[in-house]
């Protein structure tokens, strides 16, 4: 018990440190630039499709649920500003976290935790290349950056698919529809839950590169470490979730 406390500890520090080094590298420009388009269509383009099935889907379930509760109190206009309420603070920006999690965190993980049991790493220290500017800042740039960008498109779709269900489907007056969510949805309802991405994306990649940088042992290493950034960027992404609803609570109100 005292081991596993004392390992977590150590791989939240490590992954702290991690995260401040490759920031700062963003910061000051060193960048591999082909490097970091190349981790950008891996990050945006090639998880569209993905993104954009998943929220199709979660959109037409939050219609279908909000509906049926509704109808009980007959008020089913009101299914369009839960949709654009629930999909903007919370289920866009979470929804995208854990698709990412699942594919681009367990890949960059699997990546260089292959090249770190390999010893290629180690080759890349030896020629006096820094392996955070050179292997972990393009991907933690590229993760920051289209996380805000993958969660708009997460927010559209899930609207968009939530319409559909609602007006021809379930058929909700669509004037109604419409009027509610532009009535008593306001802009921040948006930010706040591409604030929330920002701060995901950064979980994601930092947890990732520095399950990766530290695996050893060979393919079980490579495993062991893809595991433990699949769940512990999961418990992490929850944690931040909660952590800065409540911390918008007190500042927005």
């Amino acid at each position: 018990m005292t081991q596993s406390i004392y390992n977590t500890a150590a791989d939240l520090g490590g992954t702290y440190s991690l995260l401040g080094a490759a920031s700062l590298c963003c910061l000051r420009g060193r960048l591999r630039w082909a490097e970091f388009v190349r981790q950008l269509i891996f990050v945006g383009w090639e998880s569209m499709p993905v993104i954009l099935l998943a929220s199709a889907f979660a959109g037409m379930v939050l219609a279908v649920q909000s509906y049926y509760q509704f109808s009980k109190l007959t008020v089913e206009n009101l299914v369009g500003l839960v949709v654009a309420l629930s999909m903007g603070r919370e289920i866009a920006p979470l929804l995208t976290a854990l698709v990412l999690t699942s594919r681009v965190g367990a890949a960059m993980a699997a990546e260089l935790g292959t090249m770190s049991v390999t010893e290629q790493v180690d080759a890349v220290r030896s020629m006096g290349v820094d392996p955070v500017s050179y292997l972990v800042a393009p991907r933690f740039a590229a993760s920051v950056f289209m996380m805000p960008i993958l969660t708009i498109f997460t927010n559209v779709t899930g609207i968009l698919a939530s319409a559909w269900m609602s007006i021809y489907v379930l058929r909700v007056n669509a004037t109604f529809y419409f009027k509610n969510m532009r009535a008593y949805t306001d802009p921040w309802d948006i930010t706040s839950g591409l604030i929330k991405a920002f701060f995901f994306g950064m979980i994601i990649v930092s947890i990732a590169c520095y399950q990766g940088l530290a695996a050893k042992k060979g393919a079980e290493g490579v495993g062991k470490a893809t595991t433990a950034t699949v769940v512990g960027s999961t418990v992490l992404i929850l944690l931040a979730d909660f952590v800065l609803t409540l911390v918008f609570k007190a500042l927005v109100g």
